[in-house]
């Protein structure tokens, strides 16, 4: 019922030394510095719980007034995952080579060496696409606001990627532009926007990524920063 407030239950996560802090620390950063964006996926068959796992992880991520304002469509359809493929492509297609991406953008996207082209659609054993609800509804049905969508979807997004990673299993985030072809292939209704399109599986044998090198730590943090002077 609107306007009902929680019930407040006690919280007390375990409190660990500062060795084991930094231990824990270290080693999830150790293992998520390893994650790539994969473009070569095999189509070995991944556990359906892996999937479900992942978007469980997703959904306890913060999220505006606690809405949850994400649905992730889970697709393993051949016929569908080939759709998508049609679509996502001819969009791009016109992003790189119909002008709708400025020369610049193309520039900084060379030496990654991405195109229009994305065969890996109908390669993976998944896709899951993540969409916003733009609205929602009450326990009785009623249309509701959500508020922050993008920052909570966003959020639960880098923690699905952050949950695949631990599980072995590679994605990247494609976010063809425009993206409402998912809404009609995959049925969705009004109230839901496509935000992110993950093709989720393992990489081939013979996957490459970019040699890429993450900004260091005092380039991406500033620590006590002084007040702007008048």
């Amino acid at each position: 019922m609107a306007g009902t407030e929680y019930e407040h239950i006690p919280y007390q996560p375990e409190r660990l030394s500062h060795e084991e802090t930094l231990s824990r620390g270290r080693a999830f950063y150790a293992s998520m510095d390893e994650r790539r964006s994969v473009r070569f996926f095999t189509d070995a068959p991944v556990p359906r719980e892996a999937i479900e796992l992942a978007i469980k992880t997703a959904s306890t991520a913060p999220s505006g007034a606690h809405r949850q304002p994400w649905t992730f469509v889970v697709i393993s359809d051949p016929e569908i995952k080939k759709q998508i493929r049609i679509e996502a492509e001819e969009e791009e297609r016109k992003s790189y080579e119909g002008g709708r991406m400025p020369p610049d953008w193309i520039e900084a996207l060379a030496p990654l060496g991405t195109d229009w082209r994305k065969p890996y659609l109908e390669t993976v054993p998944y896709i899951v696409v993540q969409f916003e609800q733009i609205t929602g509804f009450d326990g009785d049905g009623n249309p509701q606001k959500n508020y922050y969508v993008r920052e909570s979807c966003g959020i639960a997004a880098g923690m699905f990627i952050a949950a695949l990673h631990q599980m072995g299993l590679s994605t990247l985030t494609h976010t063809p532009s425009p993206m409402g072809f998912l809404s009609k292939i995959l049925g969705r209704p009004k109230n839901e926007r496509p935000f992110i399109l993950f093709p989720v599986g393992y990489p081939t044998a013979d996957a490459t990524v970019p040699d890429i090198a993450r900004k260091p730590l005092d380039r991406v943090s500033i620590w006590d920063p002084k007040p702007a002077e008048k």
